[in-house]
């Protein structure tokens, strides 16, 4: 495990073997001193508890090793369009209490980003829509104001701090991502989760180069200061890679390792997959994970069915519109655009991706999903059935009924969300 400078990025990444405590701080001071913080006003982006991560190490780390010399250090949590974290939260995240953050790191704040009070948010440019069509070779063509939280403007370097995972909206998360959708306003939330769906979760998650990534990588020039990342490779909650620099060098360095260990090659696809997404994901929003990163692997004609006792609602932040709605494929909105014109972008996008892949007839009006999802959760079948999903009872659902059925064409996956599973039949 070789620690690497190109440029002004400093990292280190393993398959293999995983960074210790020491080498993870030995990486971050060498990291920090080349980005020049002393004497600056600085503002580190995190995320939320719905990214695995080691921030109770990150966090500690960090303050140690930038309080001595920056003139101001605060943290703000890239929640997108999450529900604000309570304090008891936070405590969690960060690995320490209020009382011993303000014993150990004073005057540090840690803040939750508001994506939907204006007040909280400053519009710092426009995509223009020419440059939108041809960096997404016309797949979407408008102009995509670019909103972020106005905090940003009380700081003088700004520094992103989290993990790289494939994801279904950018191909992969991490980088600028943490700007756009993490601290971002409704607008460019809507513009780019729309373009991801348009796309569709199949050609976008696990690729390193994508149209959202490309929009949000442009939305960035226009960030009117330093943006700079320490990203992160988090592989069975330990850290295996660690890359300091400027955002993009650090994101692309970090989607490399991350596509070698966080993507599964299977030979055959399964016919049926019981897919448990992990606790951390309180609501189907955010537990969707666990249909996006199996769907690649899954016969034409099968099933994912989503196995989570603990999920008792669909969205906590958006669940009134997801009850209208409903989840569909892609084209059930592309070819009916005027009747769903008042529907949010990043609603949309979210439906078409549970969904997954498929045909709409509108003569026939017959939608035709590629594969079926069906809840397994403490969401009632009553409300599965209007929004357009199927339902289990959980309650019937034996596990061990599952396990060790690959030859049958049964797949189990633990902690559903992390991991992706593509067809490779050269496995």
């Amino acid at each position: 495990m070789a620690t690497r400078a190109l440029g002004d990025l400093i990292g280190s990444g393993s398959r293999q073997i995983a960074l210790t405590d020491e080498q993870t701080r030995d990486l971050l001071s060498e990291g920090l001193q080349r980005l020049n913080l002393a004497g600056k006003r600085v503002l580190i982006i995190i995320p939320d508890s719905t990214r695995s991560a080691p921030l109770p190490l990150m966090y500690r780390l960090l303050c140690e090793l930038t309080l001595p010399s920056v003139k101001r250090l605060d943290f703000l949590i890239a929640l997108g369009t999450h529900q604000p974290m309570p304090d008891d939260a936070i405590e969690r995240l960060v690995g320490m209490s209020a009382s011993e953050r303000a014993l150990r790191t004073p005057g540090v704040k840690i803040l939750n980003h508001t994506w939907d009070e204006p007040k909280t948010l400053e519009t710092i440019g426009t995509v223009p829509a020419s440059d939108v069509a041809e960096i997404t070779g016309g797949i979407l063509a408008e102009d995509v104001p670019v909103t972020l939280n106005r905090a940003i403007l009380d700081y003088d370097h700004l520094l992103i701090c989290g993990p790289v995972f494939p994801h279904e909206v950018a191909g992969f998360s991490g980088g600028a991502k943490y700007l756009f959708p993490g601290i971002a306003g409704a607008d460019i939330i809507n513009s780019t989760h729309w373009l991801g769906a348009l796309v569709t979760n199949m050609d976008t998650i696990g690729v390193k180069d994508t149209p959202v990534r490309r929009v949000i990588h442009r939305a960035a020039q226009l960030v009117p200061r330093p943006v700079d990342a320490i990203s992160m490779v988090v592989h069975n909650s330990q850290l295996h890679g660690l890359f300091i620099g400027d955002h993009e060098s650090s994101w692309a360095a970090a989607a490399d390792l991350s596509g070698q260990m966080e993507i599964i090659r299977v030979a055959h696809p399964f016919k049926r997959v019981l897919s448990m997404p992990a606790t951390r994901y309180d609501d189907l929003w955010t537990a969707a994970k666990a249909m996006y990163k199996t769907e690649p692997a899954i016969v034409d004609g099968g099933e994912v069915v989503i196995y989570a006792p603990h999920l008792t609602e669909v969205s906590y932040t958006h669940g009134k519109l997801i009850d209208e709605t409903g989840y569909h494929v892609r084209d059930y909105f592309l070819k009916q655009a005027e009747r769903f014109a008042h529907v949010p972008g990043m609603i949309k996008a979210h439906s078409t991706h549970v969904k997954g892949s498929g045909t709409y007839d509108a003569t026939t009006g017959i939608e035709s999903p590629r594969i079926k999802v069906t809840l397994a959760t403490a969401i009632p079948r009553e409300r599965c059935e209007r929004i357009n999903l199927g339902f289990m009872d959980y309650r019937e659902i034996e596990v061990s009924d599952w396990e060790n059925q690959e030859d049958l064409g049964l797949l189990v996956v633990r902690n559903a969300g992390e991991m992706l599973y593509r067809l490779d039949p050269s496995t």
